[in-house]
């Protein structure tokens, strides 16, 4: 080594820097929380309580525009782990188990490559089976603390008490809040409800619990900072704060409106791993961050290439990817419903697509049924208690487009898709949500059981749409999902796509004929009586679907019936939601509902059916 080289050295030791090819590389910590929106005191909330977030934010950089790709749990990990959308994957609908290229890695592998020992604890939930070279320890014991001497680490801790269960599970929500002081109790009757809920005790009583919920989070937080700092590794060690989406209730999780996906992000950066002007203390930060983007930058703060095919940004470190426009999020099966819908959000303004308008804001699902808010509002919708925009979210339908001007709205409760001054913005943000269906390759617009099949064909979801001639099939199948609530004069287009050679295709135009149900149109009639025995389950189900809502429900049945009963886990549950829409129409399948049940491996199937029963018996039976 030369003195000259010495001496650069010891001068940028001075300034808190090192030579490029002397750097330690950073430890790096992520600790996240589970169902919560920026409900924190440095986020401008003046009823939180949250003193150990509010200080990290001070020591650091505040992010006010950082997204998830979903409004739920499971497909937004499956996205964080891998930089890249569920839907381009195929891991978008909960609790699947897709099958990853082999040249997809979790990026903790690319980290442990590099010599980082990466340590989850301990929750996973990626929509995928993790290959077991993901983590040195991922367990509720796995800790940063097990590294060999002078390893640098990455280690994720994640606190499972904010989770929706906490707010409506009584025993949880007490074990998890036992330890907060008297002045850390909120006051129910002063806090300030979101529009789109009722105003009543039961509905405060579950804001509450989120607020106290987080306040105990937040005593999670310094728990392990303070760890940090005792442990001399603090300088060396950049932190993230981070939840994988918002708030569990009503109208927040499982949505796609800033209330689901809307997320806190704080990241403390030691001044010696600052690049430029990164990182410094009490910084806002205004940029728009998808959770995509967190394992991009882990690799550039780390100094690891990113892969090429990670969809996601670095926004932090030395080589930064191009400043985003626009952050996007999807929603599809959430547990035993299906609901596909589409989001394209800017610094200002949110574009939501409804593919699936009939089907209501509230579709009746298990899980969130059980918690008091929503039981709240199944009361007071049967009692003609509900007014305002909580009466709007209790419709039985949606709109096929929805846009929202978050600087004037921040609730998302005034849609202005149908204002004529929005409408060049509305076009703009719809052309930007279409181009990102066909460059991402949307696997969410195939039904369930085509991409089951087509998986054990191809080897990945991921593949599905990349064939050969994919590129004109995806055009095909987004213009005729897009038709398909688009409307009678869709109809003659709809009925020319039931000759696809594609079954997805087919599908849509089967569901949008469906959306449509002309009355007394002999062509429609004779193709959908067709369509009931095409090789594709999915596109008989839709069939017999619309010939139901065609006056046909006779006609539908025998169809629907057999899918029910046949072989396909995820056609059963098609053929089990359409009879449960159809209500009284489907009384003849009674004694087939109630078989549904019996030694039914999958739980979403028998909800589905327990459900319609309950509704055609007047019975009000309870299932897992």
């Amino acid at each position: 080594m030369t003195m000259r080289f010495i001496f650069v050295a010891i001068c940028l030791a001075a300034l808190g820097r090192e030579p490029a090819g002397l750097a330690k590389p950073p430890n790096i910590l992520w600790l996240s929380a589970e169902d919560i929106s920026p409900h924190l005191g440095c986020y401008g909330d003046d009823r939180a309580i949250t003193p150990n977030l509010d200080r990290l934010a001070k020591q650091g950089v505040r992010y006010t525009h950082a997204f998830t790709t979903a409004g739920v749990c499971a497909p937004c990990r499956s996205g964080i782990i891998t930089g890249m959308y569920q839907t381009t994957l195929g891991t978008h609908h909960m609790r699947c188990n897709a099958k990853l290229p082999s040249f997809v890695k979790p990026f903790p592998i690319l980290l442990r490559e590099a010599g980082y020992y990466c340590t989850n604890n301990s929750k996973t939930d990626y929509q995928f089976s993790a290959p077991r070279e993901t983590w040195d320890a991922s367990n509720g014991r796995a800790h940063w603390k097990n590294r060999k001497a002078g390893q640098p680490f990455f280690a994720v801790f994640n606190f499972v008490g904010c989770h929706e269960s906490g707010i409506a599970g009584e025993s949880k929500y007490l074990s998890v809040t036992a330890n907060l002081k008297p002045s850390q109790r909120q006051d129910p009757g002063t806090l300030k409800l979101p529009p789109y809920y009722p105003d009543t005790p039961v509905v405060r009583e579950d804001w509450k619990r989120n607020y106290e919920l987080i306040t105990a989070m937040d005593a999670w937080i310094g728990e392990h900072l303070r760890a940090l700092e005792a442990s001399g590794e603090s300088d060396n060690t950049i932190v993230f704060f981070w939840s994988d989406h918002g708030v569990g209730l009503p109208r927040a999780k499982r949505w796609l409106y800033d209330s689901g996906t809307r997320i806190p992000l704080i990241v403390r950066i030691p001044v010696s791993f600052r690049e430029g002007k990164q990182g410094r203390q009490h910084t806002i930060d205004s940029q728009l961050i998808s959770s995509i983007d967190f394992a991009p930058t882990v690799l550039n703060l780390a100094g690891v290439d990113v892969p090429g095919h990670m969809q996601g940004r670095a926004f932090l470190g030395g080589k930064l990817g191009a400043a985003r426009r626009y952050v996007y999020g999807a929603r599809d099966r959430m547990d035993e419903r299906y609901d596909i819908i589409r989001m394209v959000r800017d610094s200002r303004f949110r574009y939501i697509r409804n593919y699936e308008p009939l089907k209501p804001y509230y579709q009746y699902m298990n899980t969130p049924e059980k918690g008091a808010t929503m039981k709240e509002i199944r009361r007071l919708e049967k009692t003609g208690g509900l007014s305002g925009a909580a009466l709007l979210f209790s419709a039985g339908r949606k709109p096929v487009e929805e846009l929202y001007d978050l600087k004037n709205d921040p609730h998302e409760v005034n849609n202005l898709a149908a204002n004529p001054e929005h409408s060049d913005r509305l076009k703009t943000m719809r052309e930007a949500h279409y181009r990102w269906v066909r460059e991402t390759r949307d696997i969410g617009l195939l039904p369930e059981p085509e991409i089951i099949a087509c998986e054990k064909v191809h080897g990945a979801r991921y593949d599905i749409l990349r064939q050969d001639g994919s590129t004109a099939v995806m055009t095909r199948l987004g213009e005729t999902a897009a038709l398909a609530s688009s409307g009678p004069t869709a109809l003659p287009r709809l009925l020319t796509a039931m000759d696809d050679s594609d079954a997805a295709v087919r599908y849509w135009g089967a569901t949008g004929v469906g959306n449509i149900a002309p009355e007394r149109n002999p062509k429609a009639m004779a193709v959908m009586h067709k369509a009931l025995g095409d090789s594709s389950a999915s596109v008989r189900i839709a069939a017999g679907r619309a010939l139901a809502r065609m006056g046909e429900p006779k006609e539908a049945l025998p169809t629907l019936k057999q899918a029910l009963a046949g072989p396909h886990q995820w056609a059963r549950l098609q053929a089990v939601i359409v009879l449960d829409e159809m209500e009284e129409q489907a009384r003849p399948a009674i004694p087939e509902l109630k078989q549904a049940l019996v030694g039914q491996p999958n739980k979403y199937i028998v909800r589905v059916a327990n459900r319609a029963l309950n509704d055609l018996l007047g019975t009000n039976n309870q299932v897992r």
